[in-house]
């Protein structure tokens, strides 16, 4: 084989690679923006929609961000503040109150509420579908809960929730981030996700 067809041949090689390449990030693209669409991740599973044990009971509901009311947004945020600043504060990124909220309220954001018997929340996830390093993801950014539904089993279930939807829209995995001196979170995450 000449020099100019070993040339040729790997240049074809390579084009084909990268049209191999761009299709399955296109795929890729394709399920988010599919998982993207849905009205309600959590809507064909109905059972998911009621947690009733440890003293508990608590309806829980899937939303876009969009579709919150503004007292439940500024509840999350001020719970998140109240659970989350001072571990921010002794992390490298600090609390930035102004990106916290823009994060928590980005177009792209998803919710679980949990509720009690009278509609006020009491416990949230904040996620996202999203791309992540190549891989179509269920990014889980935020799970939250007040004081008095903790240790219950609340969010185990909620990060249940999250994987049932994962596989559900045909994501890859669930990823999130812990800091690693929250050694509550980590533990818990370990333990919820195996």
């Amino acid at each position: 084989m000449a020099f100019g067809q070993r040339k040729s041949v790997r240049a074809k090689e390579k084009k084909q690679k990268r049209q191999e390449e761009r299709a399955a990030m296109a795929a890729v693209h394709a399920k988010v923006q599919a998982a993207n669409q849905l009205g309600d991740p959590l809507g064909a599973f109905p059972v998911f929609k009621k947690f009733d044990r440890n003293g508990l009971n608590l309806t829980i509901e899937c939303s876009r961000v969009k579709d919150l009311d503004q007292k439940t947004l500024d509840w999350a945020f001020e719970l998140t503040k109240t659970n989350m600043q001072l571990l921010y504060e002794q992390s490298e990124w600090g609390w930035k109150e102004r990106e916290k909220r823009e994060e928590l309220t980005d177009e792209r954001a998803w919710y679980l509420i949990a509720r009690d018997e009278i509609g006020a929340p009491v416990a949230f996830v904040h996620f996202r579908f999203d791309v992540e390093c190549g891989d179509e993801v269920l990014y889980c950014y935020e799970v939250q809960l007040e004081v008095r539904v903790r240790r219950k089993g609340v969010g185990k279930f909620l990060v249940q929730i999250l994987q049932l939807m994962a596989n559900s829209t045909q994501m890859k995995k669930v990823v999130l981030t812990v800091f690693k001196h929250n050694h509550g979170a980590y533990q818990f995450f370990r333990h919820a996700l195996q």
